[in-house]
């Protein structure tokens, strides 16, 4: 049995879809030993998520984590339900598929490449095809928007990625600092590139790196802040930037921007929607209303906010399950019954960080 709830489809008892987090691209990484206060590396022996609150005080580890996997697949088999009434989710403009034909183009050209990612949401941002067009290409994985994210979600993906064998290097673009020890690694991975031409009698040139990633990751800023000057158009909006540009950093290390990649057709709704709440898709492709319906249920899931950060801030009573009820309060209570704007508002607190930050995916155990 299912109830109809203002159009988000709220399941009594949905069987669980078949999620599950793929194994992405994986690249050895023996420079990745320095940390600084805006990127950072990760590696085994740094603190466990287990250690910031989500862990069971009163039981032993394995039902800490074991909960705390049941709250985030609950979150998930939720969200599956609720897309599905929903109009899709799609974005993909002209000038991507131009963008993806020559990036594939200058893919041969690369010796490295940094796939920078949402820190918030690291698996909806993985384009799954990356990894075949990479093949065994070095790779430097970011994930940015450190800033965004609780020190718990940030342990969380540490602790998955090293399971996993990636290293990763979590950054704030925004910032800037210590971005230069990114650059660094970028050459330090492709050293033997100039070796190979040393042995063959050739002089040694720039070390190419591309950086790839969904749209509005912070791709161009990462570059503006590595060249310490804005080289490179940069919005806090997806799509700004167009064409590929290649920029000269120093003598020895060329940079690759490139737009934002999508795929052409999204398949996975859960992922789209949170794209849409991250503001990493273009605001034509959804309906405002219906994501930050479901961004509000979502929040009063998140131990971490809950109903109560909601109705503290807004005076709305809400419970997770009438995210499209709270919408059209709001918008009647502030906006003269402007639903759009209740919605935005909605979405540009998540942004801002007025419920706090926090990740909206965790890894499976």
């Amino acid at each position: 049995m299912s109830v109809q709830l203002s159009g988000l489809w709220v399941p009594n008892s949905p069987p669980s879809p078949p999620y599950f987090l793929p194994n992405r691209g994986r690249f050895s990484a023996s420079a990745l030993s320095s940390q600084s206060p805006t990127i950072q590396i990760i590696g085994v022996g740094g603190p466990s998520w287990r250690d910031n609150g989500y862990g069971n005080p009163n039981g032993n580890l394995f039902d800490g984590c074991q909960a705390e996997s049941d709250l985030w697949s609950d979150i998930n088999t939720d969200l599956y339900h609720w897309t599905k009434t929903l109009r899709p989710v799609q974005w993909f403009p002209g000038h991507i598929a131009k963008a993806e034909k020559e990036l594939k183009e200058q893919l041969k050209l690369m010796d490295v490449v940094i796939e920078v990612r949402d820190g918030r949401i690291p698996i909806s941002t993985s384009h799954p095809q990356m990894d075949l067009w990479l093949g065994n290409r070095k790779r430097i994985l970011v994930l940015n928007r450190e800033d965004m994210i609780s020190t718990a979600d940030r342990n969380a993906w540490a602790d998955y990625f090293t399971k996993n064998g990636t290293k990763a290097v979590f950054s704030n673009g925004k910032l800037g600092m210590g971005t230069m020890k990114l650059g660094r690694l970028a050459k330090e991975l492709a050293a033997d590139v100039n070796i190979k031409r040393r042995a063959k009698g050739l002089l040694p040139r720039a070390i190419r790196a591309g950086i790839v990633g969904y749209p509005n990751v912070g791709k161009s800023s990462l570059i503006n802040r590595l060249l310490k000057r804005r080289m490179c158009p940069a919005a806090p909006r997806p799509g700004v930037t167009r064409d590929l540009r290649w920029v000269r950093f120093g003598k020895d290390l060329e940079l690759l921007d490139s737009p934002g990649i999508l795929p052409m057709r999204i398949s996975d709704q859960s992922a789209a929607i949170k794209l849409a709440i991250c503001d990493d898709i273009g605001e034509r492709s959804y309906d405002v209303s219906d994501v930050a319906a479901i961004l509000v249920q979502m929040l009063t899931k998140l131990p971490t906010v809950g109903g109560d950060t909601l109705r503290k801030r807004y005076k709305i009573d809400v419970d997770s399950h009438n995210g499209k009820i709270f919408i059209e309060k709001l918008a009647v209570r502030v906006f003269n019954g402007d639903v759009h704007q209740a919605a935005f508002r909605v979405l540009a607190d998540f942004r801002k960080g007025k419920f706090g930050w926090t990740a909206l995916e965790r890894p499976s155990r």
